[in-house]
């Protein structure tokens, strides 16, 4: 890839995350609409319209782009590979996700409640996988590949981790501070460790979301709210059922040719 391409590619990148990330801000930090359980309107327009259209859609459209102009080699630096390495990616992602969430102290072992938790915050790890590594991630790695070499890859993971860290000062409290900034951004680190090896987005976001529903339930646990997901909950595994459509459907519109 030219310099100038390359340039321009990686700015198209940032301006998607910049877009993402301020939609985030407008419809959750600015309003605060996680931290507002009657908000069902609000909520929906954040995982839907913020995430799913916007996040997902909206890069896995701008990933197709890349691959039109540059050649598959994007479709295969960015995480959308043959069938074989998906399905490996996601056995890998669910073993190493369940021993990370039972590994970290499980603050609930209810079947129905990691389900509902799991289910809950699934669109937002598949939008946060594809803009912050898929997109951003992968474009920054091909770009730095001539002046860095074999270091392209570390150093685009670490770029990919602070973004994605940066990236929960849009959220409502308490993501929105320094300290729980810090902390995403070593998550960060591991799910980028995740991806660069896999090179697979739906192995990826399933290892993330694990480490989002521990997140939840923590959460819950702390707040004595945990019975509120002990109940199979139709609404949180339709979003992640449509989530999970969309994103094996972006396998094959990304990597379609003309």
């Amino acid at each position: 890839m030219t310099a100038p391409r390359a340039h321009g590619t990686v700015t198209a990148a940032l301006a998607m995350y910049l877009a993402w990330t301020g939609a985030t801000w407008f419809f959750d930090g600015r309003i605060e609409t996680l931290l507002r359980p009657e908000a069902a309107g609000d909520r929906i327009v954040y995982a839907l319209g913020v995430n799913l259209l916007l996040g997902i859609v909206g890069t896995l459209w701008l990933l197709r782009r890349f691959v039109r102009r540059d050649g598959m080699e994007v479709a295969m630096r960015s995480g959308f590979g043959p069938p074989v390495r998906t399905l490996l990616a996601a056995v890998a992602g669910l073993a190493l996700g369940i021993a990370s969430y039972f590994g970290q102290g499980a603050p609930s072992t209810d079947p129905a409640v990691v389900t509902n938790a799991f289910a809950q915050v699934f669109v937002v790890s598949a939008a946060e996988v594809l803009v912050c590594w898929a997109l951003v991630g992968a474009t920054v790695e091909a770009a730095l590949r001539g002046k860095l070499a074999r270091l392209a890859t570390p150093a685009a993971a670490v770029i990919a981790a602070v973004l994605f860290g940066l990236y929960h000062f849009a959220h409502s409290a308490p993501f929105d501070t320094w300290p729980m900034v810090a902390l995403l951004t070593v998550v960060g680190l591991v799910t980028g460790a995740f991806f660069f090896v896999s090179r697979d987005v739906l192995g990826t976001a399933i290892f993330h979301n694990f480490l989002g529903t521990f997140g939840v339930t923590q959460a819950l646990a702390a707040a004595g709210n945990i019975g509120a997901l002990e109940a199979l909950q139709p609404a949180l595994l339709g979003t992640a059922a449509v989530t999970a459509v969309v994103l094996l459907a972006g396998y094959r519109w990304v990597r379609r040719r003309r």
